[in-house]
Order: C-alpha cells, then sequence, then structure tokens
C-alpha cells in the first residue's frame, strides 16, 4: 500500500467519522432524549443540561478529526515522521485525554444532582476508559513519531 493510498483510505474514514459523528449528535441524540422526555415527562429538566452536556463533547472530537486529516495529509505528502505530527498526535492525547475527563466529572455531577441513573454513570466510566486509553496511545505514537523523526533527521544529514 502506497502512502497516497494509505492518505485517501485514512481520508475516507475520517469523512465517514464526521458523518457518523453528524448524525449522533445532530439527529440520534436529540430525537433520543425527545423520545425519552415524551415517555418520561417527570424528567423533562434533564433534557437541556444533557442536551448541552452532550454537545458540548462533539466539540473536541471534531478538533481530532481535523488534525487527523492533517496528519493524513502529511502521510500523503511523504512526510510521516516530521516533528508537526508528534506535536499533532500529542494535541491529539491532550484531547482525548479533557474529554474523558469532562465525560467523566459532567457524568459524577449529573450523578450527584439525581439527573442520571447509576448504569448511565457506569457506562459513561467505561467511555472515559477508552478515552484515556486513546489518550495513552496517542501519546506514546506522539514519542515514537518525534523518536523517528529525529533518526530520519540524522540519516538525511548523513547522506
Amino acid at each position: 500500500m502506497t502512502q497516497k493510498s494509505l492518505s485517501k483510505r485514512m481520508k475516507l474514514i475520517i469523512v465517514l467519522l464526521g458523518l457518523c459523528g453528524a448524525a449522533l449528535f445532530g439527529i440520534a441524540v436529540p430525537v433520543i432524549g425527545v423520545d425519552l422526555v415524551d415517555s418520561y415527562p417527570e424528567f423533562s429538566y434533564c433534557f437541556l443540561p444533557w442536551l448541552i452536556f452532550i454537545l458540548l463533547m462533539a466539540v473536541p472530537c471534531y478538533a481530532v478529526l481535523v488534525i487527523a486529516w492533517k496528519i493524513a495529509t502529511s502521510i500523503g505528502n511523504d512526510n510521516s515522521f516530521t516533528e508537526l505530527n508528534s506535536k499533532r498526535l500529542k494535541n491529539v492525547s491532550l484531547l482525548s485525554l479533557a474529554t474523558s475527563t469532562y465525560l467523566f466529572v459532567g457524568t459524577t455531577v449529573f450523578l450527584l444532582l439525581s439527573m442520571c441513573h447509576f448504569s448511565m454513570f457506569l457506562g459513561a466510566c467505561l467511555v472515559s476508559f477508552v478515552g484515556i486509553a486513546i489518550s495513552v496511545a496517542s501519546a506514546v505514537l506522539s514519542y515514537l513519531v518525534k523518536k523517528a523523526a529525529a533518526l530520519q533527521e540524522q540519516s538525511d544529514l548523513t547522506i
């Protein structure tokens, strides 16, 4: 597989993830929320805070997609191992960690305010754990790309 084809496939996946996110955040979450309010009107006071909370989580998710697009572009341009890509991966790590923390803290607050069922809290803990795993993997990749960039720079200077 060439770097150009890898870059194109990465970009296709990024676009598909963006569309799935738009469907989830723009359609599914509001529709499910309205349906829950119709079924359980006693919880209608929870709808708007939860909707805002969930929609705010979309911002860092799309920021990561933008960063991933830039990484895919640099891979297509045969610039895979660069200091810039290392910084981008570090930013992905930080965004993932921040989003996971936001989810955990927010769900904990909703639980303490009796606006969240304990099973939802457990689910949020699981999602937060996955986000932290992504954060760690991105940080490790950032470190490895930084090391590879230094090696590549040394190699380019000796030739």
